[in-house]
């Protein structure tokens, strides 16, 4: 089992627990994006968890902050904080709120839940860096739910104008939303040739598959004939536990005392 593998199944394992002990939401939103954040944390951004606000260090977003139990356990397994505090997640007074918080959380760039802002948080972060000819990359991890905001295109249409090829959207497309499937919401396809005509760079992968995901989320700055990049990342809501995977109820619902056990023994939990 490589790095990201090793990661990935503890951060499934403290999503379980953190979303049962808290009674919070979004376990299947947090699980489907588990895969993506385990490989960006472990061998594509250059992040630095002892000097978190090293200022050459790469960005990134976490647009669907929903989810934020996974990027706040993918940052406590990489050593930004103690793994003790996600007990404290959906506490009264804590610091790890449920949506995103960056208020007292190393390695969290900005507070995110809202939909719809953070490629645009992002596209300005890339816009600053090529002006002040710096050399880190800004990363924005959306959900497809979120791309019907019209904010989101906004800031793909500036980004593409641009030509912003340090900005990399990640898109975990799991084909679910808070009520039901993004077909029955708000038809996304064709997805990728929408990016395409916004003037992106666009790959649709398998966003379980660590291998393929290293290699599209580092894109030489040549690599894109000089279009950011999008990686729409097929997933799997609630990927890891049979019973949450590809059901709605789990956008909201957190699991039971007994729901736990058989989800962490499906997880491998140590």
């Amino acid at each position: 089992m490589n790095a990201a593998e090793t990661v990935a199944r503890a951060v499934r394992a403290h999503v379980l627990r953190m979303t049962s002990n808290g009674r919070s939401s979004h376990v299947g939103s947090a699980l489907s994006c588990t895969d993506l954040l385990a490989v960006l944390y472990t061998s594509v951004l250059r992040v630095d968890p002892d000097r978190p606000d090293w200022p050459d260090r790469d960005r990134m977003i976490m647009s669907k902050g929903h989810a934020g139990a996974a990027l706040y356990a993918v940052l406590a397994e990489r050593g930004f904080f103690a793994t003790d505090l996600l007990r404290q997640h959906y506490q009264n007074g804590s610091h790890l709120s449920g949506h995103v918080s960056h208020v007292g959380i190393p390695g969290v760039e900005v507070s995110t839940g809202s939909l719809g802002h953070g490629l645009s948080v992002g596209a300005g972060l890339a816009w600053r860096a090529r002006q002040r000819h710096r050399p880190w990359h800004t990363y924005v991890l959306l959900g497809d739910g979120e791309c019907d905001e019209g904010s989101v295109w906004e800031a793909a249409h500036f980004a593409g104008h641009h030509g912003l090829v340090n900005l990399i959207a990640v898109v975990d497309w799991n084909g679910m939303q808070s009520l039901g499937t993004t077909e029955e919401t708000l038809r996304l396809q064709p997805f990728a040739d929408k990016w395409r005509a916004f003037g992106w760079d666009a790959v649709e992968v398998d966003g379980h598959d660590h291998t393929v995901l290293d290699r599209v989320l580092r894109v030489p700055r040549d690599a894109t004939h000089g279009r950011p990049r999008v990686v729409l990342a097929r997933t799997t809501k609630g990927k890891g536990v049979s019973f949450m995977e590809n059901q709605v109820l789990w956008h909201y619902r957190p699991p039971s005392t007994d729901e736990l056990e058989r989800a962490l023994a499906e997880v491998g939990a140590r």
